[in-house]
């Protein structure tokens, strides 16, 4: 990438594209629900120091954006047009999404944005990817293929310029066989003729298919596994922690705005503790405390409550991490800083990182200011 942006027009060999240390590109344009340092911080932190170039697309100050080299700056959804669906799994609703405002400073839509890349990258580049249409048009194009798969199901959609003119949400005729819908219902009428997409086409307590696979992390039936870290192999002093969705916020999405005047505690992240283990600890409802184990630290704000079981505290995901180069310490309470990059089972490779274990105490150390949603010196 690097190579590119100084000499555009030269080629490269394809080896440099697997050369992690040399190539990283990423967007985040769209606002994606969770930011990629947040996942594991302090171990994608170093690897981003390693590549000759980030760049990013990004709406705000996120931590990737901090850690680029180049940051493109993104429009907003208030920003630029756009179109979606409503209705969770129903999709009852087409609503147009009309620019509110115009683009601040030099924001601009993602779509011009990777246009220009494009071309930047190789002459006509622009051209084949917005294939000559500009962002309505495309918006157009996808509407009139909605309605030609909505005319074969007899749903009828007015024209694309009616339906942006209005700028009203159509909505879709409902289904009554929705409201009765039971999943597998089907099945149990008639499980002949309605096989489930299993190797049996029946419900599988043990499936030999997950046998053949011989994974000692995922047996091919039900059973209880102990946890990598839980109570049960603690030591003195630790704690479990879980780190749940959180309530004023979609994961790291809205932590930068004035929402974190209703939930943060000290200025950081809510811990929640249960009123023994505060107790034990000698921390108050309000208190800054320390967060640690062989992975990481971090500072929470303590809400001592009954509402959490003892030996258990919870730390919200989401937290922007905001590590102080010298404490090396996370002052904003990224519970990400202290579970495993581990995950479920190697079948399914699902997000474990909901539980760990860590020491908890008073912050006795020096006054660290947060820092995680202030932009860099020179933008």
């Amino acid at each position: 990438m690097s190579k590119r942006w100084k000499t555009p027009a030269r080629p490269i060999s394809t080896t440099a594209w697997t050369d992690a240390s040399r190539i990283f590109a990423l967007s985040g344009g769209r606002a994606a629900p969770t930011l990629p340092i947040i996942r594991i911080p302090i171990a994608l932190i170093r690897a981003w120091q390693k590549p000759e170039l980030i760049v990013i697309s990004e709406c705000f100050w996120t931590a990737a954006a901090r850690h680029a080299d180049i940051v493109l700056p993104a429009t907003t959804s208030f920003e630029r047009n756009d179109m979606t669906m409503t209705g969770d799994y129903s999709n009852q609703h087409l609503v147009p999404m009309k620019r509110v405002v115009a683009p601040r400073d030099e924001a601009r839509d993602d779509f011009e944005v990777f246009a220009d890349l494009s071309e930047r990258w190789e002459e006509g580049g622009r051209a084949r990817f917005t294939e000559g249409k500009s962002d309505i048009q495309w918006l157009e194009s996808f509407y009139r293929t909605a309605a030609q798969r909505g005319a074969s199901q007899q749903i009828t959609l007015p024209p694309f310029e009616q339906f942006w003119q209005d700028n009203q949400l159509i909505e879709m005729p409902e289904n009554p066989d929705n409201a009765r819908f039971a999943r597998f219902a089907a099945f149990r009428a008639d499980p002949q003729a309605n096989p489930l997409k299993t190797a049996s086409g029946k419900i599988e307590i043990h499936s030999s298919t997950i046998a053949g696979f011989a994974y000692p992390d995922c047996p091919p039936h039900p059973m209880w596994l102990a946890p990598d870290e839980w109570h049960g192999n603690a030591q003195p002093g630790q704690l479990q922690v879980l780190s749940a969705h959180p309530a004023h916020r979609l994961h790291s999405q809205l932590n930068h705005t004035a929402l974190r005047e209703q939930y943060a505690v000290a200025g950081r992240e809510p811990l929640t503790i249960h009123p023994l283990d505060a107790k034990a600890r000698q921390i108050a409802d309000g208190d800054l405390v320390r967060v640690w184990n062989s992975r990481g630290h971090v500072l929470a704000g303590a809400v001592v409550t009954e509402g959490i079981r003892p030996g258990v505290i919870c730390l919200h995901e989401g937290a922007w991490p905001d590590i102080d180069p010298q404490a090396g310490i996370c002052k904003n309470g990224a519970v990400n800083v202290l579970t495993k990059d581990i995950p479920t089972s190697r079948l399914g490779n699902g997000c474990a990182g909901n539980t760990a274990l860590a020491w908890l105490e008073k912050y006795a150390g020096p006054a660290l200011t947060l820092t995680a949603f202030d932009p860099p010196a020179n933008a």
